[in-house]
């Protein structure tokens, strides 16, 4: 037959097998299981497992079960209440009272705590592994008193070390989830910057902005003058006119170059998205926040943003934006924590600001916050002599990727007032190429001019719609000279190396079909 002290170790080891590999949301219905078999095989009345504060100097009871009729520890234990028990645990000992009055003087504060709480027998352990302490378990009698047997201490100090190892590798499964969960929001904020840098249009220095006019050469003398210095910066101008080329030359010649360059299109937001992409959002701040997600100011820290079409900013949000601008200081949506965010603003709008200022469409005072250093970028019409510079820009940038070669350009585009700018001319560019079949640039569809009282309209080469006046002459007559004199000066070959098809530089039946179209003859046939 097992003696009892048998039982207790078999106890004992069936208790620390329960505890390997023990799941860490597990663990405290493990250890509360565990006290109340030990409670129940001591026949005791109350098992407690306390751990040390230590900030505060008190303990914290964590786990406790008690017998019918007796209440379990539930609240902080002070220091002051209990001074000789602690002293004993840090020290690595256990406390031992076979009877309350039996105690040292030593442990007189001790001895009247007791009585409060009405115990008369208790044993208390380390909850220590590893050279780390952690708190105490104990086992307390109300009822009666109780002889601690020394065999029983020491497995009870065995069954400290049982929980105490336990709750360790549930602190470091903590700290690794903790780490783990940082590194991957690391991750996320380093996925949404790459995110953001590759939707953005870096151009180095001045390499985009083409023309020598007086007017650009003045503009851009402005972002040589603010681009050294943190000031907030307004473009302003027309929709096509390269604004965001201006935004990048002052983001590439300031000391912030080396940071990111941050843009948001306030136009392609709608108001209630806005507050977020700026701001950044927290999990679960609405529906569709699957994750915590840093704004545009918080990746743009450091650097430059952009807030293009700045005039669309929903006026609700405006002092929020003020307020970030005027402070640096934000909150993500969803969290009371102000953020703060170094980030350089260059804002940039196609509307006039002092109109809806005027209508209470934008606030005054963000107003004056974005306009402390104005740049108004020159339409293309005030800048027709870099017409044929951003012509050849655009032809040498495109023909390797549209697969044609493109030599020969008619001079007719500066006539034109170009209402969409350089973006206009740049899609026109690009069409014409397309459908040009040899080395020469014939124009694209026809493009009106809505703000402007004169025919000059561009038009296709081979007839897609009627010819309007360029220059006095339609286009259409303007090729059918060109052909007849070239035609003329090869005596009327179409084919052949050096003849008219190839210096025209397109296939000698669509030459045919052309000068048929035209009523271009040889003299003497009809």
């Amino acid at each position: 037959m097992k003696s009892k002290s048998q039982e207790f170790e078999k106890l004992l080891i069936e208790l620390s097998a329960s505890f390997i590999n023990v799941d860490s949301e597990e663990l405290d219905a493990c250890i509360n299981d565990a006290l109340q078999r030990i409670v129940v095989f001591l026949e005791v009345e109350r098992g407690t497992v306390g751990q040390f504060d230590p900030q505060q100097g008190n303990m914290s009871v964590t786990h406790s079960y008690a017998v019918e009729g007796i209440e379990p520890y539930s609240s902080t234990i002070g220091g002051q209440h209990v001074p000789f028990l602690i002293q004993q645990i840090r020290a690595g000992k256990p406390f031992v009272c076979d009877r309350l009055e039996d105690l040292p003087t030593a442990a007189d504060t001790d001895k009247a705590f007791g009585r409060t709480v009405g115990v008369k027998s208790a044993a208390a352990v380390p909850l220590a592994a590893g050279g780390i302490t952690l708190g105490l378990v104990s086992f307390s009698i109300l009822s009666t008193e109780k002889k601690w047997e020394k065999a029983v201490v020491r497995r009870l100090q065995l069954l400290g070390e049982i929980f105490a190892n336990a709750l360790l590798r549930r602190d470091k499964e903590k700290e690794l989830k903790i780490a783990f969960a940082e590194i991957k929001q690391l991750k996320e904020h380093a996925e949404h910057e790459n995110e953001v840098w590759r939707d953005q249009v870096i151009s180095p220095h001045f390499e985009d902005i083409i023309g020598e006019s007086k007017v650009l050469k003045s503009a851009l003398q402005q972002v040589l003058q603010v681009a050294g210095t943190d000031s907030t910066v307004l473009l302003q101008g027309e929709s096509g006119t390269g604004k965001e080329l201006f935004a990048t030359s002052i983001h590439n010649y300031s000391q912030r170059s080396k940071q990111p360059l941050v843009r948001v299109n306030c136009a392609a937001l709608a108001p209630s998205l806005i507050e977020s992409e700026l701001f950044g959002h927290e999990k679960g701040a609405f529906t569709g926040a699957l994750k915590t997600r840093p704004g545009r100011f918080e990746i743009a820290d450091g650097g430059t943003i952009v807030l293009d079409e700045i005039g669309e900013f929903d006026l609700g949000l405006q002092s929020k934006l003020l307020r970030v601008i005027q402070f640096g200081e934000f909150e993500r949506v969803g969290s009371s924590k102000t953020r703060r965010s170094d980030a350089r603003i260059i804002a940039s709008t196609n509307r006039n600001l002092e109109v809806m200022v005027r209508r209470g469409d934008f606030r005054q005072d963000l107003y004056y916050r974005l306009s402390v250093f104005p740049i108004n970028v020159p339409p293309l019409r005030d800048r027709k002599q870099d017409i044929p510079r951003l012509v050849a820009y655009f032809i040498e940038r495109m023909k390797v990727r549209l697969g044609k070669n493109i030599t020969r350009v008619f001079d007719d585009l500066v006539l034109y007032d170009w209402p969409g700018n350089i973006r206009e001319l740049e899609n026109i560019i690009e069409r014409s190429i397309i459908i040009s079949p040899g080395t020469t640039l014939l124009l694209s569809n026809p493009v009106s001019n809505p703000v402007s009282n004169q025919k000059n309209t561009l038009t296709l080469a081979d007839g897609l719609s009627n010819s309007i006046t360029l220059s006095g002459q339609t286009l259409d007559e303007v090729q059918r000279e060109q052909i007849r004199l070239v035609c003329e000066s090869c005596q009327w070959k179409i084919d052949g190396a050096g003849n008219t098809a190839e210096i025209l530089g397109i296939n000698p039946n669509t030459l045919r079909s052309r000068m048929k179209k035209l009523g271009i003859a040889r003299p003497g046939k009809t």
